[in-house]
């Protein structure tokens, strides 16, 4: 007898950036899936493959109990909510715990939940200290996931992210960054390819219920990558600004105010990771050649 594949099926909560590349992804694979997703409004150019749904974070999802009845993969990556923190839980909660099919929960995190570390290194066991509203914010969010203890919630926090058309580069070519120099400070980054293949290998893991750092192996401060772009572009280097005379929006500062090193080892120890591009280096290079 012939086999017959089970069509799997991907509800995103939030069809951003790493939502839509991991679509395209899934969609390159031999498994049979089915995708939909919610957006704040109406998309001007709706992929034909994904079934797009309205949910503004405020008001619950009309008809949820029906659009999610047999989904078996859930991706969030809608950030936490003044007032009501996580959007998705306060309004689906009772419909989540229900579904009969779902494999898989993934939440799209951030290193903000580790705060500030002086510089120093955190991994994945290290106990979470929040130093932002925003950190402290994403921690409760992640904290109210993994309180569904009948379903094992994936935790990936992710650092900054970059990839075609997004971050750095593009900054670069538009001309919409400052060189903000702040001694000693360092980032993490992780290239989207990179949280795409982190994420599918969860979903194809017995492993459940996990928390990773996704993230690239070297830490850097913003201002050698841009270094690094400008040299890579045969541009002259920014001009730098010193932090202290800085003009930042609020969520910059917050970024600036947390100074980290993040180490990735379960991605590598756990799902068997090894990272397309292990650092900006070759993360930019390739955008860059392409």
């Amino acid at each position: 007898m012939r086999s017959v594949t089970m069509t799997q099926k991907l509800f995103c909560f939030g069809l951003g950036y790493s939502a839509h590349h991991l679509i395209s992804f899934l969609k390159q694979q031999k498994t049979s899936w089915q995708f939909s997703g919610t957006t704040q409004k109406t998309t001007p150019n709706p992929i034909p493959h994904i079934d797009y749904h309205i949910f503004n974070n405020l008001c619950p999802l009309p008809h949820a109990s029906e659009i999610l009845s047999d989904v078996t993969h859930i991706l969030i990556s809608i950030p936490p909510q003044d007032q009501i923190g996580d959007p998705v839980l306060h309004h689906h909660r009772t419909e989540i715990a229900k579904l009969k099919n779902l494999k898989w929960v993934g939440y799209l995190s951030t290193t903000g939940v580790y705060g500030d570390r002086n510089g120093d290194w955190v991994n994945d066991d290290t106990p979470p200290a929040p130093t932002s509203l925003r950190g402290d914010q994403r921690l409760k969010a992640e904290q109210d996931w993994q309180s569904l203890s009948h379903i094992p919630v994936n935790i990936f926090r992710l650092g900054s992210i970059y990839g075609p058309n997004k971050g750095s580069l593009m900054n670069i070519m538009s001309g919409k960054i400052n060189k903000i120099v702040k001694e000693g400070q360092y980032f993490s980054r992780i290239h989207v390819d990179d949280i795409v293949q982190s994420l599918y290998a969860s979903m194809t893991s017995s492993l459940q219920g996990q928390i990773y750092n996704v993230v690239d192996d070297l830490p850097a401060s913003n201002a050698d990558v841009l270094d690094y772009i400008c040299n890579l572009l045969g541009r002259e280097p920014l001009p730098s600004t010193d932090f202290k005379d800085a003009e930042m929006s609020p969520i910059m500062a917050s970024f600036y105010s947390e100074n980290k090193r993040v180490c990735n080892d379960r991605i590598k120890q756990d799902l068997g990771i090894a990272l397309k591009y292990p650092t900006y280096k070759q993360g930019f290079k390739a955008l860059i050649n392409d």
